[in-house]
């Protein structure tokens, strides 16, 4: 739904990065979130409850449940919030998925398994998809051209790359 960005003020208040196009519906008071964070944070396998969200200078701020202090809000930063998906509500948008349904998906090129999912960007421009290959984590831009299709039932992502995007070019010896 979000992810916590900067601590605001003295009394445990975080600003949010909102995920969601309808924060009125999922940031109420006593939605509970769970956390999206390192093995090694305190807050690893907790939950965090909202207590109220206020906008400053049009920038979401969340007040949480036992975050009472910059300190608390603090060791918070960087945290995913998640919460738990109804299997029955879809997005109502074509071509929309929930980064949990993409995540783990088998990335598929040429009808070859190139890699698997391990996160999503969502950046002002465009989604991006982290595949992780046996070559090392490659980014892939979320777009039409590149991911043509995503069979959430088959558990695939069909990629068409550019070249160079999930190989080394050769050096060309001819280019000026």
């Amino acid at each position: 739904m979000g992810r916590l960005t900067k601590a605001h003020g003295l009394k445990g208040a975080i600003k949010i990065e909102l995920y969601t196009d309808d924060p009125d519906r999922r940031f109420v008071p006593g939605a509970v979130f769970s956390l999206q964070v390192p093995h090694t944070s305190a807050w690893h396998g907790k939950t965090l409850e909202l207590l109220e969200l206020k906008w400053f200078n049009s920038h979401p701020v969340a007040f949480f449940k036992g975050v009472t202090d910059r300190t608390a809000a603090e060791s918070l930063l960087k945290a995913i919030l998640l919460i738990e998906h109804d299997p029955a509500e879809a997005p109502e948008e074509e071509d929309a998925w929930y980064d949990h349904q993409l995540i783990g998906l088998a990335v598929m090129r040429d009808g070859a398994k190139v890699g698997t999912v391990a996160r999503l960007d969502h950046l002002p421009a465009q989604d991006l998809l982290h595949v992780e290959t046996d070559a090392g984590d490659v980014m892939v831009p979320f777009v039409k051209a590149i991911v043509p299709s995503v069979d959430i039932a088959a558990g695939t992502i069909t990629v068409t790359p550019p070249p160079g995007l999930f190989e080394q070019l050769p050096d060309d010896e001819t280019a000026p």
